[in-house]
């Protein structure tokens, strides 16, 4: 009797486990089948479908971490990012090295503008263990964080993050010239530059990159080298007005300016007597309060002072007889133009060009 009802216990015992598992594996089923639904929809953006079939596969696994997340990834395809958060921080507090998670965290917090939070998050997601198949989303991650410290006005936040990105870049094209684009955003010109060289080694008729050094190149005041690459574009794509603008401003500079030294003594002279004449032109347009805004004091001469008592001697021969007179004279041209450009309109034409070159000289 005791071996019989043994024997039955055990049956009944292994009936039900079977039955259990018989049970659990069709809820299983169930719930991988609506996720699978849900999954293509979410690939096709129908988010509210996608949205249903999630919470549908939920009331069959209800811890399962999967379900969740992509049911968040759903949600704030709807725009329901409130919702969305509760699930992605509960997915955080169960795996909080997990990639995507932190880059969804990263996105909600960079649009509710808690830039601090997002930055915090996009690092975790960059540095996360992300899968071999998906390994691009950790450049994409950094891309997004470079953007937003860009638009946070965080510029040598975003150098750093550039940097480390460029160091893994490789050569691929594309992401070179993101690179580039962005290093010039953050106003890192002379990496900009290094980044848009790197395409030309491989593809010198690469338009993009051309007038991308050309801008870098104007930025960074090389001039010569900037009027190399400005001129392949003018006759590669002459639509560019952007880099057309540049091409004149730098011929101008590269024209106008009297410190060359590959310039004889004639040429710089007829520079100099251009160039002081344009700041006294400046002077007369810029409509100047009746007492001195310049930074001098008591009864120290004015700029139009300085300016009307020098113009007699800067001639020709008085520049030749007197050549310390071409310093005394580009000092003082460097001085308007800056003090000008602080009081009067945002210079133009000649103006801007003497301005370009005070800057470049600055110093010396």
């Amino acid at each position: 009797m005791l071996i019989s009802l043994s024997i039955l216990a055990v049956i009944f015992f292994l009936s039900v486990t079977g039955l259990s598992r018989v049970y659990h594996d069709q809820r299983a089923s169930l719930g991988n089948r609506w996720f699978s639904r849900g999954v293509a929809d979410l690939n096709a953006k129908h988010y509210g479908t996608a949205v249903t079939e999630f919470r549908a596969a939920l009331l069959y696994s209800r811890d399962e971490y999967f379900y969740q997340l992509n049911l968040a990834e759903a949600l704030i395809g709807l725009g329901h990012t409130g919702e969305a958060l509760a699930y992605l921080l509960n997915l955080w507090d169960r795996e909080p090295d997990n990639g995507l998670v932190n880059l969804e965290l990263a996105r909600i917090m960079a649009q509710r503008g808690q830039i601090d939070q997002a930055v915090r998050y996009y690092h975790d997601a960059v540095y996360a263990a992300w899968p071999p198949e998906q390994e691009g989303k950790r450049r994409n991650a950094r891309l997004e964080l470079i953007e937003l410290l860009l638009q946070a006005k965080r510029h040598g936040d975003a150098q750093a993050e550039l940097m480390a990105l460029a160091a893994n870049a490789g050569d691929e094209p594309s992401l070179q010239e993101t690179i580039g684009d962005l290093f010039l955003r953050a106003g890192d010109y002379e990496r900009a530059l290094g980044a848009y060289q790197t395409i030309l080694k491989t593809d010198d008729r690469n338009a993009m990159a051309t007038a991308g050094a050309g801008n870098a190149a104007f930025q960074l005041g090389r001039y010569p080298l900037a009027k190399e690459y400005l001129e392949r574009v003018a006759s590669e794509n002459p639509n560019d007005q952007e880099s057309a603008q540049q091409l004149q401003m730098t011929e101008m500079v590269l024209h106008m300016d009297p410190l060359r030294p590959e310039i004889s003594t004639a040429d710089r002279n007829k520079r100099v007597i251009d160039a002081f004449t344009a700041a006294g032109q400046r002077l007369n347009a810029c409509p100047l309060p009746s007492h001195d805004t310049f930074g001098t004091t008591g009864s120290a001469p004015t700029l139009i002072d300085e300016w009307s008592n020098l113009k007699p001697q800067i001639t020709e021969v008085g520049l030749r007889r007197n050549p310390d007179l071409a310093k005394n004279a580009m000092d003082l041209v460097f001085r308007i133009e800056r003090q000008t450009s602080s009081i009067c309109s945002a210079p133009t034409g000649a103006d801007l060009a003497l301005s370009l070159i005070a800057k470049l000289h600055e110093g010396s």
